[in-house]
């Protein structure tokens, strides 16, 4: 009861203090729309409505279906904002299309190793083919190829827009991207071959690692040089989510790979520090930095508070750090480490119902924008998994769920919710958003896009719900003594199949994707001086 109590006060106490905090950086936390939620638009902008993914006949309807009084944008800033997306154009076009490349070995990677859990004969004649090495290549061209490339080229592409200044210092983030694909086609060689750290998101040697650090800094340069030159007095919430990844992952990834610091079951305690805060800590603080830009600029209104996003982004700085350690309930490690993630698992409902309440009074009388915005539906959909898979993640540390679940697929499905359904899908939308400012090319095909879009959903969809209720079942039948555990694993057979054709489905959508990158770099400009919207600079 003791325990209990003083949990329960350090949690009440934990909250009053970051509302405390929060209150002396910002007053006025529920002021529906302070002027700094106004500083991505130029003045006379907010109303136009801007998705260089949609037709003109799309964006027409957007408009129409977005009340707001329609202005017109001041010229010199315009002006400048044409000059931030030229001075990152190459970079940014570079660090997508190592994208695209990643996320097609990632998928083809993923889904043998998807079939393989229900056909284990298949494709068994190299060693490099077998679960353990695939699967683990899968995960890391995903955690070090497609997620980080995609994230850190949506981000050079924001920060100057934000910061409403040309990028200084893109060489260095060349040189920087080029180290880091090198490094990322050195580990997953020395992976296929059965070299390895073996711990999971950390399995690349940790000599491999040293091109990381030296790439990733090197990236990070020309973002610092250009923050140091910024011509804006306000830093807009997008560039504390954005400028803290970037600070946050180099610490996560040192502390993680300095070899022979870690030993015994503090190493495992690391690993699930690592592998919990790179995606609560790097991936999502990218993925809701462009949710909170692109969104915005899509439907020409600010967000409705823009003080509910500060207190998103402190919320996750605050309590997202030890959440990881509800992965290792029952293991031998101290129980108030247990318990103090729980809490802290609990404490990030939080911010993410900011995030919602937020992004829902942002689209209030809007939501028809989503039919005719490609880029938004993407965006819309990330950000609904993000309350669903987060909301998931704080019940499921309990330890009275987390008993059942924990050693299942229903966890397998959980993290894909969030890693796919939440950043991938936003990443998606960016890139729709980012590719024809950076190429000056249109996309070629509405439907291709729409059809990308509905194959990722309903794949990731059939894939996240087979796994959460087959890996319930699982869990249960785990559990019960009296059950053999071959009869846990039969019986997921059917979940495992489903799994399959949704991430067949998910690896189709990538592949629509790719090929309409394809087409808009091969296809002959319109005749128009400019694509669709690019005169909405």
């Amino acid at each position: 009861m003791n325990t209990v109590v003083i949990l329960l006060s350090a949690f009440v106490i934990s909250v009053f203090g970051l509302f405390v905090f929060i209150w002396t950086q910002r007053r006025g936390l529920l002021d529906p729309s302070p002027r700094a939620a106004e500083v991505i638009f130029a003045p006379g902008e907010i109303g136009v409505v801007e998705d260089p993914a949609g037709t003109r006949e799309t964006v027409a309807k957007l408009q129409a279906a977005n009340p707001s009084i329609i202005g017109s944008g001041h010229a010199e800033e315009l002006a400048e904002r044409a000059r931030a997306d030229a001075s990152t154009a190459p970079l940014v076009f570079f660090f997508l299309c190592c994208a695209f490349a990643w996320l097609l070995v990632a998928s083809a990677a993923g889904l043998v190793a998807s079939i393989k859990l229900h056909e284990p004969d298949w494709l068994i004649g190299q060693a490099w083919l077998t679960f353990g090495r695939i699967r683990t290549i899968h995960l890391n061209a995903v955690a070090y190829g497609w997620a980080p490339m995609a994230g850190l080229g949506v981000a050079l592409f924001v920060i100057p827009r934000l910061l409403k200044t040309p990028l200084v210092g893109a060489r260095y983030a060349f040189l920087g991207a080029a180290l880091w694909n090198a490094a990322l086609i050195a580990g997953l060689g020395a992976i296929a071959v059965g070299l390895g750290d073996g711990l999971e998101w950390l399995e690349i040697p940790w000599q491999v690692d040293i091109l990381f650090v030296a790439g990733g800094a090197l990236v990070g340069v020309p973002l610092v040089l250009t923050l140091l030159q910024r011509k804006v007095d306000h830093l807009y919430v997008s560039v504390w989510y954005m400028g803290c990844a970037l600070f946050w992952f180099p610490v996560l990834f040192l502390v993680a790979n300095i070899p022979g610091l870690h030993r015994g079951v503090q190493e495992a305690a690391m690993n699930w520090w690592f592998a919990h805060n790179v995606l609560g800590l790097f991936y999502t603080p990218l993925a809701l930095a462009s949710v909170y830009y692109f969104l915005p600029k899509i439907i020409g209104r600010p967000v409705q508070s823009y003080n509910l996003s500060l207190l998103g982004f402190w919320g996750l700085a605050f309590f997202y750090g030890q959440v990881g350690g509800h992965h290792l309930v029952g293991g031998p490690v101290p129980g108030w480490m247990i318990t103090l993630s729980i809490v802290q698992s609990m404490m990030m409902i939080i911010p993410v119902v900011a995030f919602t309440v937020n992004m829902h009074g942002t689209l209030e009388g809007r939501l028809s924008a989503l039919r005719y915005s490609p880029t938004l539906r993407f965006i819309g959909f990330g950000g609904l998994m993000y309350t669903v898979s987060s909301i998931q993640g704080a019940v499921e540390a309990l330890r009275t769920l987390n008993v059942v679940v924990h050693f299942t697929h229903h966890t397998v499905g959980h993290a894909h919710l969030g890693m796919y359904g939440f950043v991938t899908m936003v990443f998606f939308g960016a890139i729709y958003f980012v590719v024809p400012r950076v190429s000056g090319r249109e996309w070629p095909s509405p439907l291709l896009i729409g059809a990308h879009f509905w194959l990722a959903a309903i794949g990731i969809t059939i894939y996240f719900i087979s796994l959460s209720y087959g890996g319930w079942l699982q869990g249960v039948a785990m559990l019960d003594a009296s059950r053999p555990f071959m009869e846990s694993v039969t019986l997921m057979l059917p979940y495992l199949k489903a799994r399959s054709i949704g991430g067949a489905l998910m690896v189709l959508g990538h592949l629509v994707f790719v090929l309409h990158f394809v087409l808009l770099l091969t296809t002959k400009p319109s005749g128009r001086n400019q694509p669709t919207l690019l005169q909405a600079i």
